[in-house]
């Protein structure tokens, strides 16, 4: 190794980021506050109807989910009373609930770099202060129909928000994970978006073994992982890694994001009984993936349903 890289490995290990990623695949020493090493994470709950055919379908294969990732093609797309009753539902069946609000960048009429390919690569952080102020008017909204768990890809919009719920102009408790379109897979950037107030982060989807174990060392925040991912993302189905996912990267999330792209399954004018049929579909691939686990890593500990530290959605 040459004597510049170890300059800059034994400066990264004494700002507490690993000099390299964790090809030893070490045994994470961190777990969820209940002792836990996984919990598992449905994304796509587009409406209150997506809600009520995962619930049925969770009961029906006996499959514990503990967060869910609703309304991913916006809020804005749901009436008010819609999100009250998600709330409830969420909150009844002691279920996380992170909501995927409006405004967004791809809403912004004077967007256009986005809609290129080299534009795409800038993300979807929004355009100026008038954009900020509508997103975070949305997570408003969600507050009080009930909502107390946001996504966010915007680390601006990040600061906001943590600085609002340090001075009470939101509540307390409500959380903040840090979405994949951050474009975030580092130990470097996870330990940022930590000291920043996110409660969670979820890696880009292609993270590995290693990645995730200098992450993990690095932060204490969970990490949300796919386990299957659009095509447009790649279409990995890692059901065979979970195991070593859990033990390197505990605690995180096993989640489920199966389909073609994310800009085709969550259109608002998509069906409802479309997002019905999907979600139930997801289920499964989530109870599959709790068979593997209970096969091949039986030492490795899943939460029961609604442990005491979730964020649950409130009776508005």
């Amino acid at each position: 190794m040459s004597d510049v890289l170890k300059t800059i490995r034994d400066f990264m290990e004494k700002e507490g980021i690993p000099g390299r990623d964790a090809h030893a695949l070490p045994t994470s020493a961190k777990s969820f506050p209940d002792g836990a090493n996984y919990r598992i994470e449905i994304a796509g709950v587009e409406r209150a109807s997506t809600m009520e055919a995962m619930i049925d379908e969770a009961h029906k294969r006996n499959v514990t989910i503990h967060r869910c990732i609703a309304a991913v093609g916006g809020s804005t797309y749901c009436d008010f009373q819609e999100l009250k009753d998600m709330a409830r539902m969420a909150r009844d069946e002691k279920i996380e609930m992170i909501m995927t609000v409006g405004h967004r960048k791809g809403w912004d009429a004077g967007s256009k770099e986005i809609s290129t390919p080299e534009g795409g690569m800038q993300g979807f952080r929004l355009r100026g202060s008038d954009n900020i102020s509508y997103h975070i008017a949305d997570i408003m909204r969600n507050i009080e129909s009930g909502h107390r768990g946001f996504l966010v890809y915007d680390e601006g919009v990040l600061f906001i928000l943590n600085k609002m719920r340090a001075e009470g102009l939101i509540p307390a408790e409500t959380i903040f994970k840090f979405s994949v379109f951050g474009g975030y897979c580092s130990a470097a950037g996870a330990k940022v978006i930590e000291s920043m107030g996110a409660n969670s982060m979820n890696p880009i989807s292609d993270v590995s073994l290693p990645i995730l174990g200098s992450i993990r060392q690095a932060a204490n925040l969970p990490l949300d992982v796919y386990v299957i991912i659009v095509d447009s993302f790649g279409g990995m189905f890692r059901a065979y890694e979970a195991p070593e996912i859990a033990r390197v990267a505990s605690p995180c999330y096993f989640k489920f994001e199966p389909g073609t792209s994310e800009g085709d399954i969550y259109k608002p004018w998509i069906q409802e009984a479309w997002h019905a049929n999907l979600i139930r579909e997801k289920v499964k691939i989530a109870s599959i993936v709790m068979e593997l686990m209970h096969r091949h890593a039986p030492d490795l500990k899943t939460s029961a349903k609604g442990p005491a530290d979730l964020v649950l959605p409130v009776v508005a």
